[in-house]
């Protein structure tokens, strides 16, 4: 295969949770047409990887490798072939380039495997030793999320280490990942669920990086690693590339540059110098594609509009936000709310890193942003963008329309349909990242 077309882009996977009037979807409900995953950003000079470790399998010295998880589970490899039904097909919830995830059933107490429907739901994550996530990812992942607790943060339950086996064991998170929900041409998520989903992401990052015993960059924040519960609550998953942040009079840790095409700070990409506003920058992003509901990157848009940032440049340095806010909600989201989350965009994207906000600054101009009512201003208010299908009779019938629950009120799940974990599932496409 000729090297220029060594790409990847990920899809991914979610379980249905029927909410109100907009629903997860089940694996089977996903078309090629409905995800356009985020393609990874190559380490400079290297393959079209997303690491900078080695995938290499080896087996480490459990003692000195695991010392800090040792509160963790240690489940027995049998115990999670017990939880999943011997990795029964029924229990696959993806695959991605780390391997397989299972959907399993523990005690409460989490120290034995029950039967389907008796105890708790977990998501079992196997590696796939040649895949993309080697054992020094498998590694960081147990040693950070498991010595961090908090409620934006996924809960890792446990872990399996026997001889060349690396599986993760994690809370089940019942309605996947923001990215599922933003970029399918379902009934959207109404605005003040996003705002709600944004601030918890936010207090997810905050945490990491001020209130963490030591400062962590998370390095890879976008839509597909923020997971939410069943109250669409947000909480960060995937810490295989999270580093620690900069000690004493330190300004940056370097490193080769990894992550995903369309998050990653420039100055990150130029230098390799990480610092917590590097993960500041990728909120702004996030942020950006939640209001817009467009990703980060899309080279199905037409000239001019791939990247995200690059395009609503203009609208955000004239405060005109409002003009390219997704236009699934049909114009019913808050407008003060809009004007004061372009100047939250404007301040985590700012090209000099030193100005951008900290987390905890993003913190307190989100959270009035959740209590702002939502206005039905589609009348007056002109939305720009060309690919959004106004014969969508279903989307625009549900945003335009009197809703019987009142505005800002949280719709919960009914329980008729448990999704899944947010997973990923690799592809190839034409783009050349090395």
């Amino acid at each position: 295969m000729d090297k220029s077309n060594r790409t990847m882009k990920k899809k991914s996977f979610t379980g249905g949770c029927r909410i109100l009037k907009f629903q997860c979807m089940s694996p089977s409900d996903l078309s090629s047409e409905e995800t356009n995953g985020d393609p990874p950003v190559a380490p400079i000079f290297s393959s079209s990887t997303t690491s900078d470790v080695a995938t290499t399998p080896t087996t480490p010295n459990r003692g000195r490798e695991l010392v800090i998880a040792s509160q963790l589970r240690n489940f027995a490899f049998n115990e999670l072939k017990l939880a999943t039904r011997n990795f029964r097909p029924d229990c696959l919830l993806g695959v991605g380039g780390f391997g397989s995830v299972y959907k399993g059933w523990i005690n409460e107490n989490g120290s034995s495997p029950v039967k389907q429907g008796i105890g708790i739901p977990v998501a079992v994550k196997t590696l796939n030793k040649y895949g993309l996530q080697g054992h020094r990812e498998w590694l960081a992942e147990v040693n950070f999320l498991g010595n961090l607790h908090h409620q934006n943060l996924v809960t890792l339950v446990g872990y399996c280490m026997e001889d060349d086996k690396r599986l993760l064991v994690y809370e089940f998170m019942a309605c996947g990942s923001l990215e599922n929900h933003l970029f399918r041409r379902t009934v959207p998520l109404p605005w003040s669920i996003r705002m709600k989903i944004a601030l918890g992401a936010a207090q997810g990052l905050a945490y990491l990086h001020e209130e963490a015993q030591k400062p962590i960059i998370y390095r890879d924040f976008k839509t597909s690693n923020i997971l939410l519960d069943k109250d669409y609550n947000a909480k960060l998953s995937d810490f295989g590339l999270a580093r620690d942040g900069p000690e004493g009079d330190k300004t940056h840790v370097s490193t080769r540059v990894v992550g995903t095409y369309g998050y990653a700070a420039p100055e990150y990409v130029m230098t390799g110098h990480l610092t917590m506003k590097s993960d500041v920058y990728g909120f702004g992003v996030v942020f950006l594609e939640i209001l817009t509901g467009r990703r980060a990157m899309d080279n199905r848009r037409t000239r001019g509009e791939h990247n995200l940032v690059k395009w609503a440049k203009p609208y955000i340095d004239r405060h005109n936000l409002c003009q390219i806010i997704d236009p699934h909600l049909g114009g019913h989201f808050s407008r003060k709310g809009s004007l004061r989350s372009t100047e939250i965009v404007a301040r985590c994207l700012r090209s000099n890193a030193k100005s951008r906000p900290q987390m905890s600054e993003v913190v307190k101009m989100l959270t009035p942003l959740t209590l702002m009512k939502e206005i039905a201003s589609a009348s007056n208010v002109q939305i720009k963008d060309a690919s959004f299908n106004s014969n969508d009779n279903n989307v625009l019938a549900w945003v335009l329309a009197k809703d019987k629950h009142a505005a800002g009120t949280l719709p919960s799940p009914n329980g008729s349909y448990v999704s899944s974990f947010n997973y990923t599932l690799n592809y190839k496409d034409n783009r050349n990242i090395t």
